[in-house]
């Protein structure tokens, strides 16, 4: 008997195959995007790219209206990687304008490419992985990733250091595919224009080349000097042009950090904090699962020495951050796939069935602490939320002139030119004034973090996230909060009383 076959196999076999082809991407480019529009806005450290990317695509070649005169920061960065991410975002701002939406939507879509250009990066390296390990190794990659807070919340982010993360990912897979020269290249160029940092990464990993005569040394010497000749000469073109001197960001940062030690006034951490505190939580299950890789496959130690050398050597830098080690996860994650697929394989023997059963809980509880991060996270931009509530309750029908002052802590803690309305709205960021001069100025509201200020009315207070607490009825968990930014209206204004204003607590008002 003959079978007949439905219009529909056929697309039941595309849709198959989509899937499998990008389908990881699909999971992980979802959890970006859940993050990029549940939390759109930015903090302090992302906050030159930001700006530089809303002057990039709204002041366009008018230089004199760019943010970073104003405001340059204690050392100088790049434009070329807002450069590039505004130019393949312009399209979709551009639409964005014509449908007269806010220009907060334009942050979403900014930072919704600079994910995408990330997550292809990631990608790359992952078909790296599953020709070298397996299906099944590039699959509990992703999975680990996915159950991981830190690398899908942070690649939309525009840091320098997420910059410098998309080309290592590039150096890690052309690595993984043999072609040292392509990684070399990589790793050279992203030290030089991105993050000079990196060269602890470019040191251990050119000298695990070497020695594995994976190139030779008069090859690897040309490669780096003629990469570092490129990518010095384009920073400096385009970065003299943008701050108006001349300027190679990156050897500024690294006198800055290194000779000068300065990166040490923003706060310390001990030698072992990156292995004692930044790994564990950003890693998760993946943490111990990376030491089990090294012992389950051999060929895995070659990538893991050059990543463990570069966060040795970082810990020598007082000044510590996670988003400084960023460019390990990968590398980490990797080895801890290749653990768990070990594990997932031999989970019916009596003697792996414990891991099996460990391994299957760690995943949950990763998965269970980045949303309790997330949550965290979520209530951690409070200056954004009290400017984008005044914007929806604070603008009379007939105002001609509403001047909003935003402190630092304000500013600081997600609010960028991308929050800012129209006319009649006016913004001033001016720093150093004096708590009694509000006064005599004649700003119509004050955001700020204090909660009283004399000649101006609190109209109403924004929570942010204060710390997590433990319930003794384990295992619930309680996100505090505590009022950290307040919106003050001046009391001569005209516009004050003619809106009903949530109001604050009464105890802070004293």
């Amino acid at each position: 008997m003959a079978t007949t076959t439905t219009k529909s196999e056929p697309s039941r076999a595309k849709s198959s195959k989509f899937l499998q082809l990008y389908g990881w991407d699909l999971l992980l480019g979802s959890i970006a995007a859940l993050y990029v529009f549940m939390v759109p806005y930015t903090k302090v450290e992302e906050s030159f790219n930001v700006q530089a990317m809303h002057d990039i695509l709204h002041h366009r070649h008018h230089l004199d209206k760019y943010d970073h005169f104003d405001f340059p920061g204690v050392v100088p960065r790049t434009f070329i990687g807002a450069i590039l991410v505004s130019f393949l975002a312009s399209p979709l701002v551009l639409v964005l304008h014509m449908m007269q939406l806010p220009k907060n939507y334009g942050l979403i879509a900014v930072r919704s490419v600079f994910g995408c250009i990330i997550l292809s990066t990631l990608r790359f390296f992952r078909i790296q992985v599953r020709r070298q390990f397996g299906y099944q190794v590039e699959a509990f990659f992703v999975i680990l990733t996915a159950c991981q807070f830190h690398l899908t919340f942070y690649c939309t982010r525009p840091l320098p250091n997420i910059l410098s993360f998309g080309l290592v990912n590039l150096a890690y897979a052309f690595w993984l595919k043999g072609n040292s020269l392509a990684a070399l290249r990589c790793l050279t160029f992203t030290t030089i224009v991105f993050r000079c940092d990196t060269v602890l990464l470019l040191g251990p990993v050119g000298l695990c080349l070497l020695l594995t005569k994976s190139v030779s040394l008069w090859e690897a010497l040309k490669c780096c000097i003629s990469t570092a000749l490129i990518g010095a000469g384009l920073s400096l073109l385009v970065d003299t042009v943008m701050w108006q001197r001349i300027v190679w960001p990156e050897l500024e940062v690294l006198w800055f950090n290194s000779v000068l030690n300065r990166s040490s006034e923003w706060g310390t951490h001990p030698f072992h904090w990156y292995f004692t505190s930044a790994l564990p939580r950003s890693l998760l299950a993946a943490y111990p699962l990376c030491l089990l890789g090294v012992l389950v496959d051999r060929r895995i130690l070659r990538f893991i020495l050059p990543v463990f050398s570069f966060i040795l050597l970082y810990s020598k830098l007082p000044h510590k951050e996670l988003r400084f080690i960023f460019g390990s996860i990968p590398i980490f994650n990797l080895s801890a796939a290749i653990a768990a697929s070990r594990i997932y394989n031999n989970r019916k023997k009596s003697e792996w069935k414990l891991l099996y059963f460990a391994l299957v809980g760690s995943l949950l509880g990763s998965l269970g602490c980045s949303m309790i991060t997330f949550m965290a996270s979520y209530q951690n931009y409070p200056g954004a939320y009290a400017l984008k509530t005044l914007h929806q309750i604070g603008h009379s029908g007939n105002a001609t002139d509403l001047w909003v002052h935003i402190d630092s802590f304000a500013a600081i803690n997600g609010i960028s030119r991308f929050c800012e309305n129209s006319l009649p709205w006016r913004y001033s960021k001016e720093e150093g004034i004096d708590m009694k001069e509000f006064r005599r100025r004649n700003f119509t509201y004050l955001v700020n973090e204090h909660p009283n200020i004399d000649g101006f009315r609190c109209l109403f207070a924004v929570d942010g996230f204060s710390r997590v607490r433990l319930l003794v009825n384990f295992p619930h968990i309680l996100l505090l909060q505590q009022p950290k930014v307040y919106v003050h209206g001046n009391m001569r204004s005209q516009y004050i009383g003619r809106v009903e204003w949530p109001g604050c607590p009464s105890q802070l008002l004293t």
